[in-house]
């Protein structure tokens, strides 16, 4: 009998009840106990949810983060937390977000370095580590949720831990020393941890090490073979878990490892899973994940069967079936989707259907498929109808892309001679300030937006509301004195969404929310066909707040490729092709918004990193087409007209060739988390254009001083010339709150202010 499973399931609840409980707390709202008991009752519900499986998760739920939870689990919390009064869930989030609930300002810390997780749109905590770090095991949050489930009735559970080859793997040397090197001393800590889940009824615990589909240098490899050598004393059976790609050289490898299973990503690499039938060892269980655990479209149960019944045949009982990786990046729950397009809806499969799709799978490799006939025809024709569908294929959309020439791609003079014109054009001072485009999303705003999407007032009513959040926004700035304005991004749900809802080829869900990091949940809009622009989508707002203001005022666009990466993406053409085709949409309103006076254009692309492959062999046939999308949107304009892009935790050093390439006169970056870190890159490579690192981290409720500013830029004005500086916050200020926002932008100001003064 093959066995069904899950590697992890969404952790925010339903209706988002984690993140209304983490900020209740944060703001001193709800007690410790409560925020506790209101994450059991998530827990609680996500077991249930997955009681028809052979085995279910534990330990995949998290507070904020899983790799700062392994953190925790590991002893390994920056010296900065230690000996700060407060519980253990303060110094957490202390660590996560700089503060905990009720911290004075002495309590104020460093948060810890946020970047993405593999190549999704999830942020995690990154563990530091220096030549002297030690590692103690502090088991309680797995024990405990261990214990929850068995009284929750779940009579398999499988603990859930990131493997410690992994962990190393996603830390951050703090000094010169290698982090591979402390692989000897961490090793007894996991043994602990994995006798003290087998003392508490584990029989199998899922062992996650992503890094293995990633290139590995020989001693990354060799350092499997020492922790798994050294594990397989240990009691539970291990499920060595790989995801987001394929294991290529480390295949060979990833089958012989001294553990009980291995699961691979059959969707991303299907043609892999026949090699690994034949070259694993008998002894060992396969998991193949046959369901997609990072899109939301239906999975195409007669095909997978087609190439999965052959291999079941070959493995019998050896055979596990479950979701490629976690559900955590997946929505929670299609049936709350009461007022989507029926048709669309029919195509998709949130996490609790993409269960019932393994659950069909698992009956018809176990009964045969006449035994979920039902079920399969309902599928194929949901397959057949979307692929069908005249709603997916526009051949105008089609055409256009083909008629792309390289001309689209240039601007019209190289950024040197740009850069003199808009100097006189826009008459800025030395380390002009500016922000990254939004200002706090308030109560006020929110409610506007909900009423006119329940039609409780009239589209003038809410332009009129929008408009004077719009000059709020235009007015404090001017106050503050910052010399290029936005217009705060009122109007705007989601940076992506908002474009979505115009584009044709879009649709969007309700409650579709996933998370991004802590309680930051984002709602992917679907994207389901050719896309086209049927009209302008910013410019009478951009206009509005320019008529407001004699000072400069920045379009705020999100550019292609960020568009993409943060869609749920069609899966029946090249995302290059459909990049392409979001390219030329955001190429119109650019060069709308230049006709409209706006001299300015900020094209956010925040996420261009995160869609690199995890193999660096394949990055750039993908930097290739992002930079090239990047350019057809941009540079249909006059070099009078100044473009800037954004970019947010990312760690880009490695691919700066392909950022110049994409010639924004000016890019603004995250670096105030990093120290100005990630500006190393700059002393060996000449960076040709403007840039603004950020010196505000607007993750963190914390406000630094104009000395920390100053500081941040000094370094930064070490590595790129002064004259090509800029000063601005690390990312958009949507989710702070104005009495935040506005004394960390007096600083910012007073801070650009000293730096021109010498």
């Amino acid at each position: 009998m093959a066995l069904i499973h899950n590697l992890g399931f969404p952790r925010i609840g339903a209706k988002r009840e984690l993140k209304f409980a983490q900020e209740a707390f944060w703001k001193g709202q709800s007690s410790e106990t409560e925020l506790l008991a209101n994450a059991k009752e998530i827990r609680t519900g996500n077991w249930k949810a997955q009681q028809s499986l052979d085995y279910v998760p534990v330990g995949d739920f998290s507070l904020y983060d899983q790799v700062l939870d392994m953190s925790v689990t590991l002893g390994n919390l920056p010296e900065r937390v230690q000996g700060l009064t407060g519980s253990e869930l303060d110094n957490y989030f202390r660590v996560a977000r700089g503060r905990s609930t009720n911290d004075s300002d002495c309590h104020c810390v460093h948060a810890g370095e946020m970047t993405k997780w593999f190549d999704t749109n999830y942020h995690y905590i990154v563990p530091e580590v220096t030549a002297t770090t030690s590692f103690s095991l502090n088991a309680q949050r797995l024990l405990k949720q261990l214990e929850e489930a068995r009284r929750a009735g779940v009579s398999n559970p499988k603990p859930v831990i990131i493997g410690p080859v992994t962990y190393l793997w996603l830390c951050k040397e703090k000094d010169d020393s290698s982090r591979l090197n402390l692989l000897e001393q961490l090793l007894p800590v996991y043994s602990e941890l994995l006798e003290q889940l087998a003392d508490a009824g584990a029989e199998w615990v899922q062992m996650d090490e992503p890094v293995l589909v990633t290139e590995l240098t020989n001693e990354w490899k060799q350092a499997f073979e020492n922790a798994y050598h050294t594990l397989k004393a240990d009691r539970p059976k291990l499920l060595l878990a790989t995801y987001f790609g394929t294991l290529q050289d480390n295949l060979q490898q990833a089958c012989n490892l001294p553990v009980a299973g291995l699961h691979i990503d059959a969707v991303r690499g299907r043609e892999e899973a026949a090699k690994v039938v034949d070259w694993l060892p008998a002894h060992k269980i396969l998991s193949i994940g046959a369901i997609d655990g990072r899109n939301i479209w239906k999975s195409d149960l007669t095909a997978i069967l087609d190439w999965l019944e052959p291999l079941a045949e070959k493995l019998g009982e050896r055979l596990w079936i479950a979701p490629s990786c976690s559900l955590l990046h997946v929505p929670v729950d299609l049936d709350s989707e009461e007022q989507l397009d029926e048709d669309i809806r029919s195509w998709l499969a949130f996490a609790k259907q993409k269960l019932s799709e393994l659950t069909v799978l698992g009956k018809a490799i176990n009964e045969g498929r006449d035994a979920v006939a039902l079920q399969l025809q309902a599928n194929k024709l949901a397959i057949d109808s979307r692929r069908q569908s005249a709603r997916v294929h526009n051949p105008a959309v089609k055409e256009a892309v083909n008629n792309i020439t390289a001309a689209y791609g240039q601007r019209q003079s190289a950024y040197a001679e740009r850069a003199k014109k808009q100097r006189v054009n826009l008459h800025l001072p030395a380390f002009p300030t500016t922000t990254i485009g939004s200002f706090p999303q308030t109560q006020d705003i929110r409610k506007t937006r909900l009423a006119f999407k329940k039609q409780a007032i009239s589209a003038d009513e809410y332009s009129a509301r929008m408009k004077a959040e719009i000059e709020h926004a235009v007015r404090e700035q001017e106050k503050l004195d910052i010399d290029v304005l936005v217009h705060g991004e009122a109007e705007r749900n989601d940076m992506v969404e908002y474009f979505g809802e115009q584009l044709e080829g879009y649709v969007f869900s309700q409650f579709g929310w996933v998370q991004s990091y802590g309680s930051r949940c984002v709602k992917p809009p679907i994207l389901f066909g050719d896309i086209s622009r049927p009209h302008a989508m910013t410019v009478n707002w951009i206009q509005y707040a320019q008529s407001l203001t004699d000072k400069p005022m920045k379009g705020m666009l999100t550019g292609p490729v960020t568009i993409l990466n943060w869609s749920f993406v069609r899966d029946d053409q090249p995302r290059s092709e459909t990049c392409k085709q979001l390219a030329l949409a955001i190429r119109q309103e650019v060069q709308d918004l230049e006709a409209a006076g706006v001299n300015i254009i900020q094209i956010d692309e925040a996420a261009l990193r995160e869609g690199l492959p995890l193999r660096q062999s394949e990055w750039q046939a993908y930097l290739d087409w992002a930079v090239e999308s990047f350019r057809i949107s941009a540079n249909g304009v006059s070099d009078e007209t100044q473009i800037h892009t954004h970019m947010c935790y990312s760690e880009f050093n490695d691919i700066i060739e392909s950022i110049a390439q994409m010639d924004a006169d000016v890019i603004t970056i995250e670096t105030s988390r990093s120290d100005m870190e990630l500006l190393d890159v700059f002393e060996e490579f000449e960076y040709p254009n403007e840039i603004g690192p950020g010196v505000y981290d607007i993750h963190s409720p914390n406000i630094p001083t104009v000395e920390q500013m100053v500081n941040l830029m000094e370094k930064a004005a070490k590595r790129i010339p002064a004259e090509r500086l800029w000063v601005n916050p690390d990312c958009g200020l949507k989710t702070r709150q104005w009495q935040e926002v506005i004394p960390a932008l007096q600083t910012m100001v007073e801070a650009a202010k000293r730096l021109r003064q010498g």
